[in-house]
């Protein structure tokens, strides 16, 4: 049994992907400046790296904005959704809730699970709290929301790395269609993992995952063929 969320489980035996690359142990930089989002950063990626060049918007980009490209990497703006977010946007009382994500995310790319590639956080203070960056590896591809006609195969790539995250015990409550990426050579990319984290072994996780995504379509107005692909059918 996991006693800690944060923890990464042996893999599942009958695993079917291949284990993707092993990241360099990360490295903290103080006081930098990031492109487009100021100075004062703590940046922690893997070996040190940094973004460098000019910020430009992520085209089409679903979220809260302020994702922004510089080079290859994506820099993605923490910000609070619900209600939460009218009297508190983007400040959180440690740096915790970013590290906690991007061990994570390091675990599910190091497992080979389709995903894009983690490049670590950087944090500041601010106010009573701090403020956060996620940094990713850039991926081309299309969210679904944007090509909801789907191939079968499409499906069932969809299909098996979502029962693949339940088997391995993995809740992902930021899961929704927004975060499902489609990359034009093919496969299916699977974008968020805050507040991700591991249950007890036993945990049956398929319902809930389709229970959120069945949320997201209906929100997102999709068609019956999108619900389909989930095994869901359309809210009356």
């Amino acid at each position: 049994m996991i006693h800690d969320a944060y923890i990464i489980p042996p893999l599942p035996s009958d695993w079917p992907y291949a284990p993707g690359e092993l990241l360099p142990p990360l490295g903290c930089r103080l006081n930098i400046e990031l492109p487009g989002l100021g100075g004062n950063w703590r940046v922690c990626t893997p070996g040190g790296i940094l973004p460098t060049g000019e910020a430009v918007p992520l085209s089409g980009a679903f979220g809260r904005g302020g994702i922004v490209c510089v080079g290859d990497m994506v820099l993605r703006p923490y910000r609070r959704g619900g209600l939460l977010r009218h009297i508190n946007q983007g400040t959180y009382r440690t740096h915790l809730r970013f590290a906690a994500e991007h061990a994570v995310h390091r675990g599910l790319w190091e497992s080979g699970l389709p995903t894009v590639e983690p490049l670590g956080y950087a944090w500041r203070p601010v106010r009573f709290g701090v403020e956060g960056v996620l940094i990713t590896r850039l991926a081309e591809g299309e969210a679904w929301p944007r090509r909801w006609d789907l191939s079968e195969a499409r499906a069932d790539d969809l299909r098996k790395a979502i029962m693949c995250l339940c088997e391995w015990g993995l809740w992902s409550p930021d899961l929704n269609a927004t975060n499902v990426l489609f990359p034009p050579e093919g496969g299916v990319l699977l974008l968020d993992w805050d507040r991700a984290h591991f249950e007890p072994s036993g945990v049956d996780l398929w319902p809930r995952y389709q229970a959120r995504l069945e949320r997201s379509l209906t929100k997102l107005g999709a068609p019956a063929e999108a619900f389909a692909v989930i095994g869901s059918a359309p809210r009356p």
